[in-house]
C-alpha cells in the first residue's frame, strides 16, 4: 500500500486514542494507493481483538466499492508486534483478497506500520507500506 503521511498519521492517532484497546477501520484504496481512512468503533473494546458493527460496515463497504475502490482493513496491536495474530488469520477467511494494515504500538513513541495479505489456509504475505508525499 502506498499511503500519504497525513492518512497514515490519522490511522496512528486512531490507534493511540483507542489504546490500550485495538482500534479498527477501513482504508479506501485505488490502484494500490490509500485515498481515505474510515474509522470504526471496536465493539469488543479489547486489547486482543476487534469487532465492528455490521450495520455501519455494510454501507461503508458499499460506498467504497461504488467509488471503484477496494477496502483495506486496518487495526492496531497494542501489546505485540504488528504481525497478523491467529485471531486475524481466522477473521481474514471472511475477507479474501483484502489487505491488512496493522499498526504496532508496543513502543508507543515509535509506532510501526506493516501491511499483509492473508490468503487461503492462513498463508501470510507481507506486502509492505510505502509512505508517499
Amino acid at each position: 500500500m502506498i499511503i500519504a503521511p497525513a492518512l497514515l498519521e490519522q490511522v496512528v492517532q486512531h490507534a493511540r486514542l483507542e489504546a490500550p484497546n485495538e482500534c479498527c477501520g477501513l482504508i479506501a484504496v485505488t490502484q494500490g494507493r490509500a485515498v481515505s481512512v474510515h474509522e470504526l468503533e471496536n465493539l469488543a473494546a479489547s486489547p486482543l481483538r476487534f469487532e465492528v458493527d455490521g450495520a455501519k460496515l455494510a454501507p461503508l463497504l458499499f460506498e467504497i466499492e461504488e467509488a471503484g475502490q477496494q477496502a483495506a482493513i486496518y487495526h492496531s496491536h497494542t501489546r505485540s508486534d504488528p504481525y497478523p495474530s491467529q485471531t486475524d488469520v481466522n477473521f481474514a477467511r471472511w475477507w479474501p483478497g483484502c489487505e491488512w494494515l496493522i499498526i504496532g504500538l508496543e513502543n508507543a513513541a515509535d509506532p510501526i506500520a506493516r501491511s499483509f495479505m492473508i490468503g487461503d489456509e492462513g498463508v501470510i504475505e507481507e506486502i509492505g507500506v510505502e509512505i508517499d508525499g
